[in-house]
Order: structure tokens, then C-alpha cells, then sequence
């Protein structure tokens, strides 16, 4: 994962071009602008292929610098020596904050829940989504567990069978502590049992779950085994911890000065942060992006329970990392980390948005056919529920433990409402191992049947 630092940012660069390139100055003063013509703010690494020929790339890098120094947004300080780190609110970050706002609020889900109009078809397609982060997350760590043998462990609650599964089962628990802890203040102990609860049980002598490190033979690799970057020393790390902990608990609304941040920008730092001090010797990853989704809990943005951002994370781990280093190596930009982590929540914030709707628009039409068939009145409140959400695509198998723990209901009923689906010929079952999966037929099947 190798990119290209930075030149030396040159002060009097307006001046050395007025000597040496005069009748070049227009050319130069298109990267006068914290972002090109398109919005995109670039690193150098990017930028040096998008330079106009003949033009000093030392000279366009300091123009550019030059021009972000003006708009830039203090943040908070790290690492030892004290970094002090910045930030740019561009176009991008100003649309993802825009979003967030619209859609993930506890308001906005409230409402959300309201137009699918079944709360019960609501809870199973959320009790589903719920279990993308954790299992997403696991897998960007290396986990190798598929998604669907994932759900399915989640959805049983049997015992993890692997360090994979045991790893995913770690990661659930540890959104969930982040959902149930949400109104406590940010503290090392918050930070420590998230981990532990994270971690504990898959491999405890290399995590030392709950432990803060204490040596400094930490590093982070790329695929290639390559350290691509070096934690601050472990000495005072816990009093440097403090303070980023006194930034964060801080509670902006209440002072009237230039220091508000949105939440969605301080959550995203408390990402990069836990990524960059490393303060335990591995798990620092699942716990950073757990920290996210706590953030956000706490400030009231409830949506993101259901909004899996590590599912579009492990699509592209390469530009997730070199997000990290790009800011590492320009002097502490977070705009880097921060934009891409925005580009891809806008992503997830859609795919939660498409969910919803394309359930409520299957309601629709199912609820139509189901009455004009004569099907409904047949049809239990729990078996339309289950048949709905098979419809849907939302699930394609079920269990009995799944039905009995997605619609809150006994072993027993939840036997019921699937063999009566089938007895209705709109479900078949299939026995695998000591027990049955049950799958809707298809449309086509079920409308076959019934006009028989």
C-alpha cells in the first residue's frame, strides 16, 4: 500500500513563480483552491497524475496547501510529539452532514417505520440489518466466515464453531454494548470493555483483551506485510487518551464560540483516532468503528443501528487504508479520512434508504394480491409477517429459531406459523441435519397452487 508523500510546501511560491514563470501564472492559479474543478479535494499522491504538463509540481502542490490553510477547521491534538490535526469541510463532507440529518435522526426513523405501516415487517427487516455491520466488520479484520453462515449463527444463537465465528459473535455484542451504552460519556473504562467485550475469547494472549499496550512492538501492516504505519509510543498513552477523551465529551451546543464540529465529523475522528494511537495490541479496528456507531447513538442519529458502513468497507480496503495515510503524511489533514469515510456513508445511508422502500413497495402490492386472492383471510397476524418478508427478498430460508427470535414469539408458535405456510402451499420445507428449512416457492408456484 505505497503512495507518494508530499513535496515540501514552498512559502513564498507566488513570488518564485512570478520570477521563473510569469506567463504561466493563469495555469498555476487553477490550483489555487482547496479542491479541482470537479470538488474533489486530492491528495498529492492523486494530484501529480492530474497536473497539466510543464507545470513545477512542487509549485502546484504549495498553491494548493496555501489555499486550504485559509479554509481550514482546527480539530483536536495527537500522538507524541502533539500533532496538531485539521480539516477542510468540503463539498462532500457538507452532503454527507446533510444527509445524516435528513435521514438518520431517531425522528426520521420513527417516520421511516410509519410508512412501511407493519411494525412487525419493520422489526424483522431491521432485526436483519442489524447483523450486516458486525458480520462486515469481522470479515474487513480477515474473518473468513460467510455472511449467510454468519446470520445464520446469530439468528440460532448457537456457540461459535471457529475464531472467525467467534470473532463476528464478538463484534455483535460489542455493537450492541455500543447501542446500550450510549447515553455514558466517553472513558478509558468505555474504551477498555468495548474491547474486551470485542475481543475476549478468540485468541486472548495475543489481544490482552481490555488492556491498554504497554510496549511499542506494534505496527500496522498492509497485505504485503508491509509496516505502513508506526503507533506513538505507548508511554503516556493514557493520559494522552484523557485529554482526547475531555475533547470529545465536550458538549458543544452549550458554548457560543467557533468550536461547534457536527457530530458526524467527531465521530468519524474518534475513528481515525483509535486507528492511529493503536492502544491496544490488536482488535483496534472493530473498536474504532464501534466508537463510530456510539457517537452517533449518543447524539440521537438512531438510524445508524441499521446502516452497515463495513459492508461497503471491505469492498475496498486498500483505499479504506490509504485514507489513513494520506493523512498521516500531509501534516495531519483528517479531510482525507473524513471524506472518505462521508463518500461511503453517503453509499450506506442509500442502501438503508432502498431497503425500506423497496419493502414498503412489496407490501403494497402483496397486501393487493393477498385480497384479491382470498389468501388473507386465511392467513395469521405472524404468518403474513413471515410470508411478507419472504416476498420481500428480505430472507430467503427460515428456521423455527429464527422465526421464533424475529418475531418474538414460542418455539412452538413459531413451528406453527411455518408448517401452516406450508400445509397453505406456499412454503416447502427441506430437512438439513437435525432440523427443517423452510423457503417460499415461487410466484408463480404459489398462484398455480392456489387456483387449483
Amino acid at each position: 500500500m505505497s503512495i507518494k508523500s508530499p513535496p515540501e510546501v514552498i512559502g513564498n511560491v507566488f513570488s518564485m513563480i512570478a520570477n521563473e514563470a510569469p506567463h504561466e501564472m493563469d495555469a498555476y492559479l487553477d490550483y489555487f483552491s482547496p479542491t479541482d474543478k470537479k470538488g474533489r479535494y486530492l491528495p498529492y499522491d492523486e494530484l501529480r497524475h492530474r497536473i497539466d504538463d510543464g507545470l513545477n509540481h512542487s509549485y502546484v502542490w504549495s498553491l494548493t496547501k496555501l489555499a486550504r490553510k485559509r479554509q481550514t477547521c482546527k480539530l483536536l491534538t495527537l500522538g507524541e510529539p502533539a500533532n496538531k490535526c485539521s480539516f477542510v469541510l468540503t463539498p462532500l463532507i457538507q452532503k454527507a452532514i446533510s444527509e445524516v440529518d435528513r435521514n438518520t435522526t431517531s425522528a426520521s426513523l420513527e417516520w421511516i417505520s410509519s410508512q412501511i405501516g407493519e411494525k412487525s415487517q419493520m422489526t424483522y427487516l431491521l432485526n436483519d440489518l442489524i447483523e450486516d455491520e458486525s458480520i462486515s466488520s469481522s470479515q474487513l479484520e480477515g474473518a473468513a466466515t460467510t455472511t449467510q453462515v454468519a446470520k445464520d449463527m446469530l439468528k440460532k444463537g448457537r456457540k461459535p464453531r471457529s475464531e472467525d465465528e467467534k470473532m463476528i459473535l464478538g463484534n455483535y455484542k460489542l455493537m450492541l454494548y455500543a447501542w446500550e451504552n450510549r447515553n455514558k460519556p466517553l472513558s478509558l473504562d468505555l474504551i477498555s470493555n468495548m474491547h474486551q467485550i470485542g475481543v475476549e475469547g478468540i485468541d486472548d494472549e495475543n489481544y490482552k483483551p481490555g488492556v491498554f499496550r504497554k510496549s511499542d512492538d506494534v505496527h500496522v501492516v498492509d497485505g504485503d506485510g508491509v509496516i505502513v504505519h508506526t503507533p506513538p509510543p505507548a508511554k503516556n498513552l493514557k493520559s494522552r487518551f484523557k485529554k482526547i477523551i475531555d475533547w470529545f465529551n465536550k458538549n458543544q451546543e452549550e458554548n457560543e464560540d467557533a468550536t461547534y464540529l457536527h457530530p458526524l465529523i467527531k465521530a468519524i475522528s474518534l475513528h481515525f483516532v483509535m486507528g492511529y494511537e493503536h492502544p491496544f495490541r490488536d482488535g483496534n479496528g472493530r473498536v474504532a468503528r464501534a466508537l463510530f456507531y456510539w457517537y452517533m447513538f449518543k447524539r440521537d442519529f438512531s438510524a445508524f443501528r441499521y446502516i452497515a458502513i463495513s459492508v461497503l468497507l471491505k469492498k475496498a480496503p486498500v483505499k479504506y487504508g490509504k485514507s489513513y495515510l494520506y493523512t498521516e503524511t500531509d501534516d495531519m489533514d483528517f479531510t482525507y479520512f473524513i471524506e472518505y469515510q462521508c463518500n461511503t456513508i453517503i453509499r450506506a445511508i442509500n442502501k438503508f434508504k432502498e431497503a425500506y422502500k423497496t419493502t414498503a413497495v412489496e407490501i403494497e402490492k402483496f397486501n393487493q394480491w393477498l385480497w384479491e386472492s382470498g389468501l388473507y383471510k386465511k392467513l395469521s397476524d405472524k404468518q403474513r409477517t413471515v410470508f411478507q418478508v419472504a416476498k420481500s427478498g428480505v430472507a430467503e430460508g427460515f428456521t423455527i429459531r429464527s422465526v421464533e427470535s424475529n418475531i418474538a414469539c414460542s418455539y412452538n408458535t413459531a413451528a406453527a406459523v411455518l408448517n401452516g405456510l406450508v400445509d397453505l402451499k406456499l412454503f416447502r420445507k427441506v430437512k438439513n441435519g437435525r432440523e427443517w428449512l423452510y423457503f417460499m416457492d415461487s410466484k408463480e408456484s404459489i398462484m398455480k397452487n392456489w387456483d387449483q
